[in-house]
């Protein structure tokens, strides 16, 4: 087995700010592959955040720990055995040798991997959100005016200009059907519990995302739980399986990504258990390429919710893989029909890995 991998800067469309994190024009991944004796590839990437301390030199440096003769497409399980031995590794490392190693045995078994997992996939039925990342009211009434075809846009909130930014989304997109995200902006119950009436008197808000701090103790969360007239979502209060019971006290659904919960196998893991606490489920994304937000459009049928929008906010992706028409999901793109269903685009570096 042969592992290849390299970092990569995707350019962003738009500055990217969200609540508490500095604005940011580039985010930097790292791409992976592994190719067996056969000519098998499995593509996998990390995608390394700030908010988790996570970076790109510890995600090369885990990646190059790898012995890849230990990892096979043929034997998907022994291979994360050995890469649990390799503690401490970053989940975010993990996520990109998960989702290779995913992608790679579905191809071998020459099927899509939404029904190697047995979960199927039907295109024009999965409806994703379109984010709006935060910034100044006229900025974001031009982004809203770009975006208001789409059927849902999940706003950024959390700032000290929430009330004209709401307006002016309100003004540009008057249709569309609002999920809001706070990225912890509000920090006391208080606060959290005022914002949260004041969104509810607009009945295009579905629900809020981590409107208060993950170190918040769960008291404080029951607390908003109780009064809130809108479902709360936790996203950075639920990283892995392990975090449901304790959200399941605070939340009415969570936020789940690949790279937070360390690939497929962690995603579906906590989306299974977040169901069975009769928690509302949504899978989410950070800034990625089609490679990531493709693996996650697999978990589709887990899901009450999608946010899968990631490598519509960048303008370089390397890859071809699922994207939207009209907000729901399509591989129609895509050549490919096979495990990830992605594939390089001709020209980037990444499709001669195919063959080097």
């Amino acid at each position: 087995m042969e592992l290849k991998f390299q970092a990569v800067d995707l350019a962003l469309t738009h500055p990217w700010q969200i609540a508490n994190v500095p604005v940011t024009r580039t985010q930097t991944v790292v791409i992976v592959a592994l190719r067996d004796a056969d000519g098998v590839v499995g593509w996998g990437e990390a995608a390394p955040s700030l908010r988790y301390r996570e970076s790109v030199p510890a995600v090369l440096d885990a990646l190059a720990r790898v012995d890849a003769r230990r990892l096979s497409l043929e034997d998907p399980e022994s291979s994360r055995k050995y890469l649990d031995q390799l503690e401490p590794m970053p989940r975010v490392a993990r996520c990109a040798l998960d989702v290779a190693l995913w992608d790679g045995a579905a191809r071998r078994a020459g099927r899509a991997l939404y029904d190697y997992l047995g979960l199927g996939f039907e295109e024009g039925r999965h409806l994703s959100s379109f984010t709006l990342g935060l910034d100044d009211p006229a900025v974001m009434r031009l982004k809203a005016q770009a975006a208001a075809h789409l059927p849902v846009l999940k706003v950024k909130l959390g700032g000290p200009n929430d009330a004209a930014v709401w307006s002016a989304v309100r003004e540009a997109a008057p249709q569309a059907r609002i999920r809001v995200d706070a990225n912890e902006g509000w920090p006391t119950p208080g606060q959290a519990l005022r914002q949260l009436e004041w969104l509810a008197r607009d009945p295009a808000v579905e629900f809020v995302e981590q409107p208060m701090p993950a170190s918040r103790p769960i008291a404080d969360w029951i607390w908003l739980k109780e009064r809130s007239p809108l479902p709360i979502f936790a996203d950075e209060s639920c990283q892995t399986a392990a975090d449901v019971p304790r959200c399941a006290e605070g939340f009415h659904g969570v936020n789940v990504k690949l790279v937070k919960t360390g690939g497929l196998t962690g995603a579906r893991a906590a989306l299974e258990e977040a169901r069975r606490f009769g928690l509302r489920t949504m899978l989410g994304c950070m800034i990625e390429t089609s490679v990531l937000i493709s693996a996650g459009a697999h978990l589709a049928g887990l899901c009450d919710h999608l946010d899968l929008d990631g490598n519509l906010l960048i303008s370089n992706d390397p890859f071809l893989g699922v994207t939207q028409e009209a907000g729901r999901l399509t591989f129609a793109a895509t050549p490919e029909r096979t495990g990830l269903r992605v594939c390089p685009r001709p020209g980037t570096p990444f499709a001669s890995w195919l063959t080097d």
